[in-house]
């Protein structure tokens, strides 16, 4: 899929240091993310299998620079869950605010969506301007806050939560898990 002068393609295990490197400053400097320890390459690499064994990873690139990824991951362990998917989108900054995340992330709900996923949902560390605008004009709408509920340098966090649907029903064969 093109957009612009970029282009979304699925996200490979070869694609992990890239990727981290958009991604550990998240890690070491914001509460975006709740993990306190940056992933090693090898950890990194066995997610994006992980996420395209049954969900989808996704990377947006210019001519071999990686721009950001988005992808699904599993939203509850429970099998009647099973037709919903936490989504996550992560753009270096130095492509923030050019369609880099809106683009992943259509392409994310159709990958999705073409798998059976039903519903989607997202979470962003408050405050998140920039996150929340990006999720309701993709049609997310807001379901709640958990307040105070991770806690990253010396300070409680909230989180809001979102959903958006993806398609109205499973495929047929409900019994996939």
């Amino acid at each position: 899929m093109a957009n612009r002068d970029w282009s979304i393609r699925a996200a490979t295990a070869a694609d992990a240091a890239g990727l981290l490197a958009i991604y550990a400053p998240f890690v070491e400097r914001t509460a975006v993310s709740f993990e306190t320890v940056v992933p090693t390459v090898e950890e990194f690499a066995a997610r994006i299998d992980k996420s395209n064994s049954r969900w989808a990873w996704l990377v947006a690139e210019r001519e071999r620079t990686l721009l950001g990824y988005a992808y699904g991951s599993i939203h509850r362990e429970r099998a009647a869950y099973r037709w919903s998917v936490e989504t996550s989108a992560y753009v270096d900054p130095r492509f923030q605010r050019q369609g880099v995340g809106r683009g992943l992330y259509l392409a994310l709900f159709d990958a999705l969506a073409g798998k059976g996923y039903c519903n989607a949902f997202a979470g962003a560390t408050l405050p998140n301007d920039a996150s929340i605008a990006l999720h309701r004009a993709l049609g997310f709408e807001p379901i709640g806050v958990f307040r105070s509920i991770g806690r990253k340098f010396g300070a409680w966090h909230d989180v809001a939560w979102m959903q958006r649907r993806l398609r109205e029903d499973p495929p047929d064969d409900e019994t996939r898990a």
